[in-house]
This record gives C-alpha cells, structure tokens and sequence, in this order.
C-alpha cells in the first residue's frame, strides 16, 4: 500500500519526524502484511500545529462548502470500497464478505446519516419564540485527537472524523497501529476528495506514544477515544490537566434476556450477534440469560448454533467467521477460557486451541459456557472473543437485577413477544442503548454507553452535538 511509512500532516504525506517501524500482522497466516511508522513528539507536534493553524479559517467556513466536501468523500468513498474491504480483512481479519457488508459498508452508511443529520440541524437560533433577544450559537470546539480502535476501524473513524469535519473542526487522527491500513487508505480518500491543508491530519502510533501525547497536548481542545476502559480511564486523567473535553466509547459486556416467551430463533440469533466479528466487537450479547423453564432447551440451541459456525481465514468467501485480531488478543481469550472452566462454568461446546485443521493464524474454537454465575470472571469482564456464558433466572426481576450487575453500560438485549414487558424491562436496563426481537437501531441513533462504558454519544445529530460549544447571547438585535 502506497504511503505506509508516511503521515498525512498539513495536507501532505510526510516523512516522520521521529518514526520507528511497526509490522502489521496478518491474523490470519500469522505473516506481515506491512511495515508502517510509528511516530513520536515531534511527528504529534506537527500535526497539532497544523490543525491549530487551519482552526482559524476551518471554523468560518460556510455549510455548503462543508456539505459540498462530504458529498464528495462519500463518492470516492464508494468508489473505493473494494478497497477498503480488503484492506480490513488483511490488517484485522475480518473475513472479506463480512468486510465488504459490514465494516467498509459502515463508512459509507455513517456518511450519508451525517449529511441527512445535517440538512436539518440547527447550529444557532433564538432560545424561545418568546426570547428572541436571547440568541444560541453552537460553534466548533477546537482541534481535535480522535483515536480509534482496530475491531471496527472504518465505523469509528467516520463517526469521528465526519462530524469533526462538518462542524468546522480540525483533528489528528490517530488509528490502532494494529489496524492502520484502512486508516491510511481513509486519508488517500481525503486527500483526493481536496480537504484543506492542515484540517485533516493524520498519525500512526500507538496508545502509549502518540495517544498519550495527543490526550495531554495543550493545543488539543477534545479527546474522542473507543477503545478499552483502562485506556479511557489513563486519557480522562491525562486531559484533566487541561480541561479537555473527553468523549469515551469504551467496553461492554452486553445481557441477551431470553424470556420464555421468546421467538423460536432468539438463542441462534442471539449466538450470531455474539459471534459477530469474531466476538470483537464491545456491544457484542455476551451474557446470556434464559428463563428458566426454557434454560435446557437454550443451552441445547447454543450448543447447535456455536458447532455449526463455521472458522476459515479472512481470505476466503462465504459465511465464516475469522481469526482474532493478534496473538496477544487470542492469548487473552484463552486464558480467560481456561479461567472459565477453573471457576466452574460447564463447557458445553469449543474451549481451548485452534479449531481442527487451523494451525496457523489467531484461530479460536467458537465457545459456550453454561451454569454460569455472574460473580465469574468470564461474565464480567469482556473476552472480546467467540465466547458466550449462559445463566438462568426465575424472574424478570431477577433478570434485570443480573443484567444491571456490572461495571458496563453499553447495550443489552431483550427477547420476549410480549410488548408490554418489553417495555418494561428495556426502560429497567442501565445501558445506553438496548435492541429488542433482534431488531437493530435506525442508521443516526445514538450510540454510547454509560458507567463504565464510556460518555457521549456517537452518530446522527448527537454526534455532531459533541463536537460543539454552545454560546448563549443576551440582547441579540431582532
């Protein structure tokens, strides 16, 4: 891939100032991909300069030249989407179908919900009707760190730098050096689609170098980081310094309540959405919790939908899913497999190693669990992996009590035919966002979690909310 050891600073790819190489692992054949740079303090500082200087002219910027810029992107988006489906199933594994559907299409679709959001959103206006004189004005905050995670690079990268962009915004985005190539190929696209000089800049990096440096710079006005919670936690510290603004999309460790109620599908779906992405994904329904005069049958019906999902590597076409994203990542699922069947959960299908005929790339056998409790470790904390834990409940009292029993917030499930119980239980859920029947949110809803899951909201016109300061002004002239 063209300008992998470069950085895209002020308009232009550059040569690091102060780069190291970093291989980037194909996960799937445990080869090198590619060889990118990793920058230091002086590559972060010319970025942040490059972003302050262009704030200036960025932020007065017309909306109709900014709306001109996305239609724009959004073409060459598309034009360029084969491309980056490969990129991402090379750089993290996703399987090349699942790439091309899921995570490239994501761009696409976070674009054009930006620019819906934005022919009807209103950056200024009376307070009231009957407060003309009292006038508000939402403007850009500043020069923005935006970093991202490797498990769904094009999603988080557009829900970042679209709204950045629209509000009259400049930013440094730093991508997972984990994942970095889509990240490269999204700055091709905004280099070619003519974003001013210094308004985009990117920088490879990785979380203790330039992600450190980003979050505590002082000319860096916002910090938006999805990733894990210890890492938020370390930036919410680091931007203390200065006051930054620090929007965190952090872990989950979703609740799937399957009444007994529940349609004939629930648990196989339910299994596919945890599987998803190969498990990697932080609102993944990782816990399940069955009635329990449906639990044997459930646990049965898990079983079936884990030994039917099939593993193959991120090349090959078809309805798979695909190794993890690295050797340290599947190193921790499997331990936290073994720690599963240390505390006692019954392992009802997969557990340890590489799947039969996989013994190359970072494999894992699709994994359920049941007879769980929700003081074990493998239903508190996220696996990030193909493996769900299954409990049973009584009552939907109970349900709620276990599914609310954790550090996250994110987003739980809810499966029952009753509506009203529906209802009931999705307004009891301390998550920031709760799918019922496996029905999915509409393209703009707000996606964000609460507790420990993170703060603000992503998507739609909360999203572009976040990138703003509101002004509020007495004695406007009418």
């Amino acid at each position: 891939m063209q300008h992998c050891q470069e950085f895209y600073i002020n308009g232009q790819w550059v040569a690091p100032l102060e780069g190291r190489p970093f291989d980037v692992i194909n996960p799937s054949n445990e080869e090198v991909a590619e060889t990118i740079s990793l920058g230091g303090k002086a590559d972060t500082d010319a970025a942040v300069a490059a972003a302050k200087a262009a704030f200036a002219s960025w932020r007065l910027s017309p909306m109709s030249e900014r709306m001109d810029l996305l239609e724009t992107i959004l073409g060459i988006y598309k034009r360029r989407a084969a491309d980056m489906a490969e990129a991402i199933s090379i750089e993290m594994g996703a399987p090349i179908d699942m790439a091309k559907v899921q995570q490239a299409s994501a761009g696409s679709g976070h674009l054009q919900a930006f620019i819906n959001a934005l022919r009807v959103f209103k950056f200024e206006g009376p307070l009231r009707e009957d407060t003309p004189d009292t006038y508000l004005i939402k403007e850009p905050i500043g020069v923005c760190a935006l970093i991202t995670p490797w498990n769904w690079p094009m999603n988080q990268i557009t829900l970042k730098v679209i709204p950045a962009l629209a509000t009259g915004c400049t930013m440094i985005l730093k991508p997972s050096e984990q994942s970095p190539l889509s990240g490269l190929l999204f700055s091709e696209i905004m280099h070619e689609a003519g974003v001013p000089a210094g308004v985009y800049n990117m920088v490879n990096g990785d979380g203790p170098g330039v992600g450190s440096q980003l979050s505590a710079h002082p000319d860096v006005d916002m910090v938006s980081f999805t990733g894990s919670t210890r890492a938020g936690k370390a930036i919410t510290i680091a931007g203390a310094e200065t006051i930054k603004r620090v929007t965190l999309e952090l872990g989950g460790k979703g609740a799937n309540i399957v009444f007994a109620d529940a349609s004939d599908n629930a648990v196989a779906n339910g299994i596919k959405r945890c599987f998803n992405n190969t498990g990697q994904s932080c609102n993944a329904p990782t816990r399940m919790l069955v009635e329990r005069s449906r639990y044997n049958q459930a646990v049965e019906e898990a079983k079936a939908a884990a030994e039917a999902t099939l593993v193959s590597t991120a090349a090959e076409v078809g309805n798979h899913i695909g190794p993890l994203v690295s050797e340290l990542q599947f190193n921790k699922v499997q331990d936290l497999i073994q720690k599963g069947i240390d505390e006692g959960a019954r392992l009802v299908t997969g557990g340890l190693g590489r799947p039969e005929g996989l013994n190359r790339g970072y494999y894992v056998r699709p994994t359920v669990f049941a007879d769980c409790h929700n003081d074990m470790q493998v239903m508190r904390e996220e696996i990030f992996g193909p493996v769900l834990s299954m409990m049973p409940f009584d009552t939907e009292e109970e349900a709620i009590r276990i599914a609310n029993d954790t550090d996250y917030g994110l987003t739980n499930y809810v499966q029952t035919t009753d509506p009203e119980k529906a209802r009931r239980v999705a307004r009891e859920l301390r998550t920031g966002m709760v799918d019922m029947n496996g029905r999915a949110r509409a393209s703009g809803s707000p996606f964000g979690g609460m507790k420990q899951s993170g703060n603000g909201r992503e998507g739609g016109e909360w999203g572009i909310d976040e990138f703003l300061e509101v002004r509020a002004i007495g004695g406007w002239p009418v």
